[in-house]
C-alpha cells in the first residue's frame, strides 16, 4: 500500500479539494482507496460522506490494536471525529508507533492506496502521519503568508525524512486556488519557480468557483455538468495522472 499525505501548517490552501480528487482520480483507476481525515475540521470527511466507514480516525491512535474496515471497489472514508484533539497530548513518538502500526494494518486490510488529510498545524497527528507516510504533497496558496510558512513545512518534512522515515519522498509544493489574473500571484508563482525549480509539482491548480460547487455538491469537479468546470477538471486530471505516475511508475500511461 502507498501512503501519501497532504501536508501544509496554513489553512485554506487547497489540502482537501486536492485529496478528495486524487481519491476519485485513484478510484477511477481501479485502486482501493482509503481516506484519513486527521483534521478535526471534517471538510474531508464531509465530501466523501457517502464513503464513511463504521470508524473514527482518532482510534488509529489508540494503544490497542484495532479492526480494520475490510478494503472495497469504492473509496473508504475513515472520518475524522473530536477525540483527535487528545492525540495532540500524546509523546510524539508514541503517535508515531501507534499510527505507523494503524497504516500497516489497513494496508493488511487490503487497501492500494491511504490518502491523509492533516490538520493545519505542525502538531502530533501531522507529525505521525508524516512519519508513517511514502509520500508527501503540500498544496500553496500564492500569498505572502502560505510563501513564507512553507519553508517551516519544508523543514518539518525534512527532518521526518531525517529523524525517522528516511523514505519519505516530497511529491512537492502544488500551487493551488491561483488567480491567473493576479499579478501579485503571478509573481510569487515566477519567485518559487526560480527558489525552488526542483521542489514544486508540474501542474497548477486555479481559483475557480466549480471547484467549490463540487465538493458542496459531493463530487469531483470533473462529474459537474457546467462549461465552467472544464478548466479545473482538466486541471485536477493532470493533477492525477501526475501523482499517479510518481506513486505507480510502472502503471502510468
Amino acid at each position: 500500500m502507498k501512503t501519501l499525505v497532504m501536508a501544509n501548517q496554513k489553512g485554506g490552501v487547497g489540502k482537501t479539494s486536492t485529496l478528495v480528487h486524487l481519491a476519485y482520480s485513484f478510484q477511477e483507476k481501479g485502486k482501493r482507496v482509503v481516506v484519513v481525515d486527521l483534521d478535526t475540521q471534517g471538510n474531508a470527511s464531509y465530501t466523501l460522506a457517502s464513503f464513511a466507514r463504521d470508524m473514527r480516525s482518532s482510534l488509529l491512535f489508540h494503544a490497542e490494536a484495532q479492526k480494520m474496515p475490510e478494503a472495497r471497489e469504492a473509496i473508504s472514508v475513515i472520518p475524522a471525529d473530536a477525540s483527535l484533539m487528545a492525540v495532540e497530548s500524546l509523546p510524539r513518538a508514541e503517535a508515531q508507533r501507534r499510527f505507523r502500526q494503524s497504516v500497516g494494518k489497513l494496508a493488511e486490510a487490503g487497501y492500494d492506496v491511504c490518502l491523509v488529510d492533516t490538520a493545519p498545524a505542525l502538531g502530533i497527528r501531522m507529525s505521525a502521519a508524516l512519519a508513517s507516510a511514502d509520500f508527501v504533497i503540500s498544496p500553496i496558496e500564492l500569498e505572502v503568508y502560505s510563501i513564507q510558512g512553507i519553508k517551516m513545512m519544508l523543514a518539518t518534512i525534512f527532518n521526518i525524512r531525517r529523524e525517522c522515515n528516511s523514505g519519505l519522498s516530497f511529491l512537492g509544493m502544488l500551487p493551488s486556488r491561483v488567480d491567473s489574473r493576479n499579478p501579485r500571484h503571478k509573481e510569487h508563482l515566477n519567485a518559487l519557480q526560480d527558489a525552488y525549480p526542483k521542489l514544486l509539482v508540474p501542474v497548477t491548480i486555479g481559483l475557480r468557483s466549480s471547484v467549490a460547487d463540487a465538493l458542496a455538491s459531493q463530487m469531483p469537479v470533473w462529474r459537474i455538468r457546467k462549461t465552467a468546470a472544464r478548466s479545473a477538471a482538466r486541471e485536477f486530471r493532470a493533477l492525477g495522472e501526475y501523482v499517479f505516475g510518481k506513486l505507480y511508475p510502472g502503471e502510468a500511461r
